[in-house]
C-alpha cells in the first residue's frame, strides 16, 4: 500500500486511536503493526473477527484483559535456563489467570451467538493453572517471597526475627544506661550496611569499642556497632546470606517449571494480544458509531451517510457516493472551503480502513471494495527546499502515480490541474483525467476548472458533482450532490456583499452567452435536485410509516397465531385429561359390577345397576356450551305451552308448563318435568299466527297402562328396590294428578316401613305422608298427599 497516501488520509491518527483503545502492550504492538491489505479474502476475515468482537462486546461487555502484559522477554530467559524475579514470575502468573478469563468468557460468548474465529484463537489456549498455584503459593501480590514457599524459608525467617530479637534488647539494655545516653547524638538504635548500630557523639568515640559504620554529613555523629552486638549482628548475618540463597533456591525452581511451558506460553502471549487487538476495533467502532460493511473485488463503491472519523460526531456532515457500477470516476467541483477535500479524505479514509478489518463510520448497507493500491494527491505540497511550485510538487506525485495505477486502484485527485495558466492546466486535467479513466481505475477528482464540467457531461462512466452552497447565508453546507455541477456563485456573493449593481451587471456582460446558459443550466438543476430530494425525504418516511405498520400488523399476526396455538393446546390437554378421568372411572365402574357379581352370583339388584349407570354418565366430561343466536337474529319470547327443544339435553323436545321468574322455565319433558334457563331453550315450532295453547300434564299417555294407579304393593321387596320403585311410582302419580297414594309395605319388622317414610320425607312431589286408618291397612300402609 501506497506509504505516501496513508500519511496524506490520516490513517496513522485512526492507527493511534485504535492503540489507545487496546487494553494491553501487547494488543498495542499489534494495533500499531495493522495496515491494509488487498487481499479480499483477508479482508473479510478481518471484519468478520471484527463483527464477532463486537457481537461478544454488546452481549457480555468487555473482555477481562486486566493483568496480561507482555511477559515474553521472561518466558525467553526461563526457556534458557535463565532465573526470573519475584515480579516477573508474577506477571507470567497473570498471564496464565487471563488466559484462562478470556477462554472462559469467548466460551460464555459461544453459547449465546455463533463466533467460530474468537473461538479458533482460544481453543490453543493452554490450561497452567498448576503453575499459576505454585507462583502464587511462593510470592504475594507485591512481588515478595512468602514464608510459606518452602519450610526451609520459614525456618529461617523465624531464626532470623529471634535474632534481631536479641540484638535490639542488647542495644536496648546499653542504651538506657544514663551515662551512655549523654555520648548519644540520639536515643534510638537504627541499621547501617543490615547491622544494627547506635548514633554517638563523635567525640565520645573513644569510650565505645567496636566498629564504626557510617557518619553524618557534619561529621559529628558516628555510627558505631558496639561489641555487645558484634556476636549477634554477625549470627543475623548468616542467617541473612541462607534467606538469599534460599530464595533463589525457590526462584530457579519456579523459572525452571515456567521454562517447561515457556514455548505454549509465548504463543498464548501473543494470541491474547491478538484478542485484545480485535476487541480494540470493536471499541473503535462502537466510539465512532461504524457498520459493518460488505466487501466486493468488482470496484464497487456505496456509501450511505459516510462521515469523516476524525471530525467530531457534531460537525460532521454525511454524504453519499455510489460509484462502481453506473459510473467510475466523478469530478466535484465548487467553491473553496466547501468540503471538497473532506470528500476526497472520507472516500479515501473509509477505504483503507475497511481494507483493514475496521468498522466504517457509515449507514448499514455501505459497500467497500477491495483495491490493489490507494493512491491520493490532496493538499498544497510545494517545497521550498526542492524549488518545487504547487504545480510542480503536484505533477511529481502525479507521474510516481501513474506508472503503478491498475484498473483495481482508487486515485484521489486535489485540485487537478492548478498552480498554473488556467487554460494549460484545464488541458492537461482533461488528458490526466481521459488517462486513468482508459486504465478503469475508481477516480475521485476535485477542480476550479469549467472545462471538466463538459468533459464529465460527454463522457460515459464519468458524472459531475458538486459541494452545495446556500446562498442565502454565503456559507456551503458541505453536502456533496452527485449528478449537478457546481457554480461559483460568484455574482450572487458580491451581491449580498454589497458590490455596486451597475459593477455586477457590467461583469455579467463579460461573461459569454454560452456560459450563462450553463450556468442557469446548473441553477435549474440544482433546483430540481433540492425539489426531487425534498420528494424522495417525503416518500422515504412514508415508505418508513407503512413498513412500521407492516411490522406491527405482522407482530399482531403472530401474536394471534401464539395464542390461538397456545389455546388449542390447552383445549386438547384439557380433552385429554377429561377422557382419561371418564376411561379410568369407567374403568372403575366396571370392575365394581364384576365384583358385585361375584359376590351375589350374578344377581345384581336393579338400583345398583341404575346407580352404576349414573356414575357412568358423571364420569362423561360435560361438552362445552358454544352460544347460540337466537332465530333471526331477534329476541324470542317463550310461553307456556310452547314446544321447545333443551340444548343441554342434546335437543330433546317438551313443552312450557310455567315460567319460573324472568330467567327459567318449567318445561314437560316426558314423563318428567324438570326446571330449565330460558338460555337453554329454543322454540321447536312457533309461528307468529298460531294460537297458544296450554298443554296439559293430564295428557301425557302411558303405554303400557291407560290408568294409573292409586296403590303401591312393595311386600317382599328390600329397600333398595323399594325406593326404586317408589321414586317412579311417585313421578308417575303426580303427572297423572292423583292426590294422594297408598304405598303397601306391610308390618313385619318396621325397617321397610321406616324406609319408605324417611325417603317420602325428602321426596320433592310429597306434602305429607301418614300411616293408614282403620280399614286403610293400618300400619302395614302409608298414605302420602301428594302436592
Amino acid at each position: 500500500m501506497n506509504d505516501k497516501a496513508l500519511y496524506t488520509l490520516e490513517y496513522d491518527k485512526i492507527i493511534l486511536r485504535l492503540t489507545e483503545l487496546a487494553a494491553t502492550s501487547l494488543g498495542k504492538e499489534e494495533a500499531g503493526k495493522l495496515r491494509p491489505s488487498s487481499d479480499s479474502t483477508e479482508v473479510k476475515r478481518r471484519l468478520a473477527a471484527t463483527d464477532e468482537a463486537v457481537r461478544s462486546a454488546s452481549l457480555k461487555g468487555a473482555p477481562p484483559f486486566g493483568g496480561v502484559t507482555d511477559v515474553r522477554p521472561a518466558l525467553g530467559r526461563a526457556k534458557l535456563g535463565g532465573v526470573l524475579g519475584p515480579s516477573e514470575l508474577m506477571d507470567i502468573a497473570g498471564l496464565i489467570m487471563g488466559s484462562r478469563r478470556i477462554r472462559k468468557y469467548i466460551q460464555t460468548v459461544a453459547g449465546e451467538a455463533e463466533v467460530p474465529i474468537l473461538e479458533d484463537l482460544v481453543e490453543p489456549l493452554i490450561d497452567a493453572k498448576a503453575i499459576e498455584d505454585d507462583i502464587r503459593r511462593c510470592i504475594d501480590e507485591q512481588g515478595d517471597v512468602m514464608d510459606s514457599a518452602s519450610p526451609e524459608l520459614g525456618s529461617i525467617r523465624r531464626d532470623i526475627r529471634i535474632n534481631e530479637s536479641r540484638a535490639r534488647e542488647k542495644l536496648d539494655s546499653l542504651i538506657r544506661s544514663t551515662s551512655v545516653q549523654k555520648m548519644l547524638q540520639d536515643v534510638l538504635i537504627t541499621i547501617r550496611n543490615d547491622r544494627y548500630v547506635i548514633p554517638v557523639k563523635a567525640e565520645y568515640r573513644s569510650h565505645f569499642g567496636g566498629i564504626v559504620h557510617d557518619q553524618s554529613g557534619s561529621g559529628a555523629t558516628l555510627f558505631i556497632e558496639p561489641e555487645a552486638a558484634l556476636q549477634a549482628n554477625n549470627k543475623l548475618r548468616e542467617l541473612k546470606l541462607k534467606e538469599q540463597k534460599e530464595i533463589e533456591r525457590i526462584l530457579r525452581r519456579l523459572s525452571e517449571l515456567v521454562g517447561t511451558k515457556a514455548e505454549l506460553l509465548i504463543s498464548d502471549a501473543e494470541s491474547l494480544g491478538y484478542l485484545d487487538f480485535i476487541f480494540a476495533k470493536a471499541s473503535l467502532a462502537d466510539s465512532m458509531f461504524g457498520t459493518l460493511p460488505s466487501i466486493n473485488d468488482e470496484g464497487e463503491l456505496r456509501l450511505k451517510r459516510a462521515r469523516h472519523p476524525l471530525i467530531p460526531s457534531k460537525q460532521v456532515v454525511p454524504i453519499d457516493i455510489d460509484m462502481g457500477e453506473q459510473y467510475s470516476a466523478i469530478i466535484v467541483t465548487g467553491p473553496n472551503t466547501g468540503g471538497k477535500t473532506v470528500s476526497l479524505k472520507t472516500v479515501g479514509l473509509l477505504s483503507l480502513m475497511a481494507m483493514s478489518g475496521l468498522f466504517i463510520p457509515a449507514d448499514d448497507g455501505s459497500r467497500m471494495c477491495v483495491f490493489d493500491g490507494v493512491f491520493a494527491d490532496i493538499g498544497d505540497e510545494q517545497s521550498i527546499e526542492q524549488s518545487l511550485s504547487t504545480f510542480s510538487s503536484h505533477m511529481t506525485n502525479l507521474i510516481g502515480m501513474l506508472g503503478q495505477v491498475t484498473s483495481r486502484s482508487l486515485v484521489l485527485l486535489d485540485e487537478l490541474g492548478a498552480g498554473t495558466d488556467p487554460a494549460e492546466g484545464s488541458a492537461l486535467a482533461i488528458a490526466i483525467l481521459e488517462h486513468l479513466h482508459r486504465i478503469g481505475c475508481r477516480l475521485l477528482a476535485t477542480t476550479h476548472y469549467s472545462e471538466l464540467k463538459a468533459y464529465a457531461y460527454n463522457r460515459d462512466g464519468i458524472i459531475n458533482a458538486s459541494m452545495e452552497f446556500d446562498v442565502a447565508t454565503l456559507r456551503p453546507t458541505y453536502r456533496l450532490l452527485v449528478g449537478v455541477p457546481g457554480r461559483s456563485n460568484a455574482f450572487a456573493i458580491a451581491s449580498r456583499l454589497g458590490l455596486p449593481k451597475e459593477i455586477i451587471e457590467h461583469a455579467r456582460g463579460e461573461v459569454s452567452e454560452e456560459e450563462l446558459k450553463v450556468d442557469t443550466m446548473i441553477a435549474s438543476l440544482e433546483q430540481d435536485r433540492r425539489r426531487a430530494e425534498s420528494e424522495r425525504q417525503v416518500a422515504e418516511r412514508l415508505r418508513k410509516e407503512v413498513e412500521t405498520l407492516r411490522q406491527q400488523i405482522e407482530d399482531e399476526r403472530f401474536k394471534f397465531q401464539e395464542q390461538k396455538a397456545k389455546l388449542l393446546a390447552d383445549a386438547r390437554e384439557e380433552a385429554r385429561q377429561a377422557v382419561v378421568k371418564a376411561k379410568r372411572e369407567a374403568e372403575e365402574i366396571i370392575s365394581d359390577l364384576r365384583r358385585m357379581a361375584l359376590e351375589e352370583g350374578a344377581s345384581v339388584k336393579e338400583h345398583k345397576l341404575i346407580e352404576a349407570k349414573r356414575r357412568l354418565e358423571d364420569s362423561v366430561p360435560d361438552p362445552v356450551q358454544q352460544p347460540r343466536r337466537n332465530q333471526g337474529g331477534k329476541t324470542v319470547k317463550i310461553e307456556p305451552g310452547d314446544e321447545v327443544k333443551v340444548h343441554s339435553l342434546g335437543g330433546q323436545k317438551g313443552h312450557v308448563v310455567e315460567l319460573a321468574g324472568t330467567s327459567e322455565a318449567l318445561v314437560q319433558l316426558g314423563i318428567m318435568k324438570m326446571k330449565v334457563a330460558l338460555a337453554d331453550l329454543e322454540l321447536a315450532n312457533k309461528t307468529s299466527s298460531a294460537p297458544k295453547k296450554q298443554v296439559p300434564v293430564t295428557t301425557v299417555q302411558r303405554s303400557r297402562d291407560e290408568n294409573t294407579s292409586s296403590e303401591l304393593d312393595l311386600r317382599g321387596a328390600t329397600l333398595d328396590e323399594a325406593l326404586i320403585e317408589t321414586d317412579r311410582f311417585l313421578d308417575e302419580a303426580f303427572l297423572a294428578n292423583l292426590g294422594s297414594v297408598y304405598i303397601i309395605h306391610g308390618k313385619g319388622t318396621g325397617a321397610l316401613r321406616a324406609g319408605i317414610q324417611e325417603f317420602l320425607r325428602k321426596h320433592k312431589h310429597v306434602k305429607s305422608y301418614r300411616l293408614g286408618n282403620y280399614g286403610e291397612g293400618g300400619a302395614g300402609v302409608t298414605v302420602a298427599e301428594l302436592k
